[in-house]
């Protein structure tokens, strides 16, 4: 993979002259799926995988907060993405959640993620400890001058307890293998004074903050809900890239319901994407503990919210 002005290509943009975002637009957080059992579902995740590529996903984003990465081991991680890209090969870019609270541990995580065929790093801060911002800032060096493949920083201080402040994230965005974040900072201010200052690509890690992010300059997104559902979130982009911001909005507004269902209801996007996918008979299995499995109110209402976005779909 080829960096150019600081950032991986691999699909053009439609805009003359500017830089192609560095692992596509449309994004999937995909979960992982597990067996019965408990143990990793490598055809199962095959499976997912190459029916999210099919319906539109640029992308792959394995062993995030969504793949349960806390609750998989290091091998584990290694074997869905060498499963992963047998499934989809080069049809879609692989980015693979390297990110710990060990510095030690995520470079070894970020080297094997890369002999097993990762096009890209997913880093996230390192969490419970709250580093402050210069060792935070050294943490993502490390890393990045460790890897030989590019970084997407995780942003995402809800979970982790640390924000990464936009003067760090500008300082940075000069180390050549550190080429995007996935946004989940709530900092819109902050996001736009990164995306102006620097070429970090931006991509909206709250499905929410999509079209926002985007219109504002944004790559593109990270989507839990994109399991689910992703060609309908990828006609969000297209259609603003189109011209047509107003049926970019509506369909913007129309996912809103499930988005605020999947993403806000009190349960983890782990838990609602699985249990989505397994009406939908679609690979998924339960989610490991401490993580628990969705009631069937929530599920009946998941489920409800996914059909009527459907069929307004359907009918426009």
């Amino acid at each position: 993979m080829e960096l150019h002005c600081g950032r991986a290509e691999t699909t053009p943009m439609t805009s003359p002259g500017a830089c192609a975002p560095p692992f596509g637009r449309s994004l999937c957080a995909m979960i992982t799926p597990f067996t019965e059992a408990g143990g990793l579902d490598l055809d199962g995740a095959q499976r997912l995988a190459d029916h999210l590529v099919s319906e539109g996903c640029d992308g792959l984003v394995l062993s995030g907060t969504t793949g349960e990465s806390p609750t998989t081991t290091d091998a584990e991680k290694s074997e869905l993405v060498r499963a992963v890209r047998e499934a989809v090969g080069e049809r879609a870019s692989i980015v693979a959640g390297v990110g710990t609270f060990d510095t030690r541990h995520t470079v070894e995580l970020a080297l094997a993620a890369e002999k097993a065929g990762a096009d890209g790093l997913l880093v996230v801060s390192p969490y419970y400890s709250r580093p402050p911002q210069d060792a935070l800032e050294a943490h993502f060096r490390e890393v990045a001058d460790a890897a030989g493949l590019p970084l997407m920083l995780y942003d995402i201080p809800g979970r982790t307890g640390t924000r990464i402040e936009p003067d760090t994230m500008i300082r940075l965005a000069g180390h050549p293998r550190i080429v995007a974040v996935k946004d989940c900072s709530y900092d819109f201010l902050g996001t736009q004074k990164v995306l102006a200052r620097t070429e970090l690509a931006y991509y909206a890690g709250c499905d929410e903050h999509i079209l926002a992010l985007y219109a504002v300059g944004a790559a593109g997104y990270v989507s839990t809900v994109a399991n689910v559902v992703p060609a309908q979130l990828r006609a969000v982009l297209d259609a603003f890239e189109a011209g047509d911001t107003l049926v970019s909005a509506r369909l913007q507004q129309r996912a809103t319901p499930l988005i605020e269902l999947m993403m806000a209801s009190g349960l983890p996007g782990a838990v609602t994407a699985k249990a989505l996918l397994t009406r939908l008979g679609l690979p998924a299995g339960p989610v490991r503990p401490p993580l628990r499995p969705a009631g069937r109110e929530a599920v009946d209402g998941l489920l409800a919210a996914y059909e009527a976005l459907v069929t307004a779909d359907q009918r426009s």
